[in-house]
């Protein structure tokens, strides 16, 4: 950049002035972007003081550098290579669109900087399909190497499995049906004889009973007879 181009944009950044509409900072929903004062009574159109400048001639950046980026250079919009053609890497700088994706964008900003241009919005773009084919490759060993070990595993247990399997329930079965026929076949026994002499065993006490209690009953009889004659 030229020592008088440098001038130039200093005494542009000297002169220049922020203008900000009347009531801006006092209401919420007043923007800070310029809008001129037409009221009649209006203080910043009366030129107050404290109350803000208005724009003026004056106020101008000089017209070598107006329009100028301040690293010294005039901006160009691209968003395609083709639009490259035509710009002097002296005077322009280029600007790549945010519309550009990742993809074109590296081309893009690969062709700018082959032709001697300056890109104003640079990005250091991640190649996200070199890490791609990398893990697939992984993926696709890690499987292969599984499938090899599952077939192998499961033709050799598989037949083992079934022959233990079969003989297994054979062998419960012939050893739980014996006993249970022999234990049910004992009980049966000790029942009838316990049940036995437990009949014998009642059936005495009732004839005792009726004895003594007959015998009670005529003396009463006798008695009372005796009585009335």
């Amino acid at each position: 950049m030229a020592t008088e181009v440098k001038r130039l944009i200093q005494v542009r950044v000297d002169k220049g002035a922020s203008f900000k509409r009347d009531g801006y900072g006092k209401k919420r929903q007043l923007s800070d972007s310029w809008r001129k004062p037409r009221g009649q009574h209006n203080k910043q159109r009366e030129q107050k003081k404290a109350k803000g400048a208005l724009p003026k001639p004056g106020y101008g950046s000089p017209i070598a550098v107006r329009g100028m980026h301040p690293s010294g250079f005039f901006e160009a919009l691209v968003s395609s290579i083709k639009e490259l053609e035509g710009l002097d890497p002296k005077t322009h700088a280029v600007r790549i669109s945010a519309t550009v994706g990742d993809k074109k964008r590296v081309a893009l900003q690969d062709a700018a900087i082959a032709a001697g241009l300056k890109v104003l919005n640079a990005r250091t773009v991640k190649s996200k399909a070199v890490k791609a084919p990398v893990k697939k490759d992984a993926k696709d060993e890690g499987s292969k190497k599984t499938e090899e070990k599952k077939p192998a595993k499961s033709k050799a247990a598989a037949p083992v499995k079934k022959e233990a399997k079969k003989e297994k329930p054979a062998a419960k079965t012939e050893e739980k049906k014996a006993p249970v026929k022999k234990a049910a076949a004992k009980p049966k026994a000790e029942s009838v004889e316990k049940k036995a002499p437990a009949k014998k065993a009642a059936a005495k006490p009732k004839a005792e009973k009726a004895s003594e209690v007959k015998p009670a009953a005529k003396k009463t009889a006798k008695s009372g007879v005796k009585k009335n004659e």
